[in-house]
């Protein structure tokens, strides 16, 4: 426990609480990444949707359609992101090569740092929360996940 008396995200439960149940530690477990991700997000002075913005660009451009789907919004709702993104420096906007319409979001090479740093960042801190694991158990763990995404999908590509 910490020193106000509550549990933090990188602690074990108590040995007397009792055993929870798949779905309880699913939304537990979800809740703890996202409160690293907000704290993360915040110690890079980015909202986490930025952040999420940032690490979808690392792989490369991505047309403003796909990243509506990626985000699960309509393109109009994206522009808003963008045109913070844009004013920080982090992202471009430019039109795609023999498609007039179509536009495309690159990162800066500020925002290739930005999402570098981020993500080196949460993946120490995801390493912190299986920690308690011992490595077959970290290996297990990671093979079920791929399991459950690949068989449940994102329903997006990203």
């Amino acid at each position: 426990m910490n020193d106000r008396g509550r549990e933090t995200a990188l602690e074990p439960q108590t040995a007397h609480a009792s055993p929870m149940d798949a779905a309880t530690g699913l939304v537990r477990l979800s809740g703890l990444v996202q409160a690293v991700y907000q704290r993360v997000s915040e110690r890079h002075e980015l909202t986490p949707v930025q952040a999420r913005l940032l690490c979808v660009l690392l792989d490369g451009p991505r047309g403003m359609a796909e990243l509506a789907g990626c985000f699960g919004v309509e393109k109009a709702a994206l522009t808003g992101l963008m045109n913070r993104a844009e004013r920080r420096g982090l992202a471009l906007r430019s039109s795609v090569p023999g498609d007039r319409r179509a536009v495309q979001v690159t990162l800066t090479d500020e925002g290739r740092e930005a999402a570098l740093a981020f993500h080196a960042e949460m993946g120490q801190e995801m390493a912190r929360l299986l920690a308690p694991l011992t490595e077959p158990d970290r290996e297990r763990f990671r093979a079920t996940m791929a399991e459950i995404v690949a068989a449940c999908g994102t329903g997006h590509p990203c």
